[in-house]
């Protein structure tokens, strides 16, 4: 089926999706170089835009049609009712982010005229997203189609959210970023790792994620994923270079490369996220992990050729048109 025709079956369909994580005000300047060590450089006037990765996926779910609730939690500063806004204009369910006294999160970043750029966080609010809060929600994780997992937020309130997901036979979709160790009890429970190369490199090691990232050599990554740390079906992204979907058996590894779409590219920040949360929604409507990978090239492409995260998200008609315009 087309992408063109299955982006609009998908609005149709209102898969239930539900994400659990963090939402920041990306504090952002573009720049003609990134700065040396030490060095002060003139940059562009601040934007104070809408992110956060997991707000982010929600908010991607939500334009792409997806009936998508949202746990997290914000302060009670200016930035915050900018947020509450973002996500109502996505069409995501607020009602189980809390406001908490903490500062909302942040992100403060740096963009280039490559479209490079880096990011520093501070939790803020997030950091108060515990395993209680998590549990007070755990019907909205229970009803959904599908779970959107990533790190900005503490491991026990990641861990508790894919174990309500798991025993309700939910399936589980982990975005191991910011990179930082995590359990084996956390990594047992997800369905689908999503990873890039610097991520993969944090779980099976630098030599073996350079082999398959470098040198095609996929079934050794396959391999080492699912006999070391039990996960049969992972995402590879690989920025310019496309993805790479990873699914293993017990008899062997199957390998699917999918390409990126040839762009003018602006602003990579959030594709990732624009990236999962297409996946999530796909997934909910009951697309197999090929097809939502193939899905989410195409929107985390679109995402790349405006600013920021949120901001350059599109909804389904005008994605699908540009689907179209590439021949998809």
């Amino acid at each position: 089926m087309p992408i063109t025709e299955r982006l609009t079956e998908l609005a149709n369909q209102r898969p239930n999706v539900c994400v659990v994580g963090s939402i920041n005000a990306d504090l952002t300047v573009t720049v003609k170089r990134l700065p040396h060590g030490g060095e002060t450089i003139e940059g562009s006037p601040l934007r104070i835009l809408p992110g956060g990765k997991s707000a982010n996926q929600a908010a991607t779910a939500g334009r792409l049609g997806a009936a998508v609730e949202l746990v997290g939690a914000v302060g009670s500063d200016p930035n915050a009712q900018l947020l509450r806004d973002a996500l109502t204009d996505a069409h995501v369910d607020i009602s189980a982010v809390e406001t908490v006294d903490s500062a909302t999160g942040t992100a403060m970043i740096v963009v280039d005229d490559a479209a490079e750029n880096f990011i520093v966080i501070s939790a803020g609010a997030n950091g108060e997203v515990d395993a209680e809060t998590v549990r007070s929600h755990a019907d909205k994780i229970q009803r959904a189609g599908c779970l959107g997992l990533c790190l900005e937020i503490c491991d026990e309130a990641v861990l508790a959210a894919a174990q309500i997901a798991h025993d309700a036979g939910v399936p589980v979709v982990f975005n191991l970023s910011p990179i930082r160790a995590v359990s084996e009890d956390l990594l047992a429970l997800v369905d689908v790792l999503i990873v890039n190369e610097h991520e993969l490199a944090a779980i099976i090691g630098c030599e073996r994620a350079v082999a398959g990232c470098e040198h095609g050599q996929w079934d050794a990554v396959g391999r080492a994923l699912a006999d070391e740390h039990g996960i049969s079906t992972a995402i590879v992204t690989l920025g310019g270079e496309g993805s790479a979907v990873l699914r293993t058996s017990e008899s062997e590894v199957s390998v699917t490369r999918i390409p990126a779409l040839p762009i003018e590219v602006v602003d990579t920040t959030g594709c990732g996220d624009a990236y999962m949360g297409t996946v999530l929604t796909a997934l909910a409507a009951g697309d197999d992990v090929v097809t939502a990978a193939r899905l989410a090239a195409v929107v985390s492409a679109h995402a790349a050729t405006g600013v920021g995260a949120q901001t350059s998200y599109g909804e389904t008609g005008k994605i699908a048109q540009f689907a179209a315009d590439h021949g998809l």
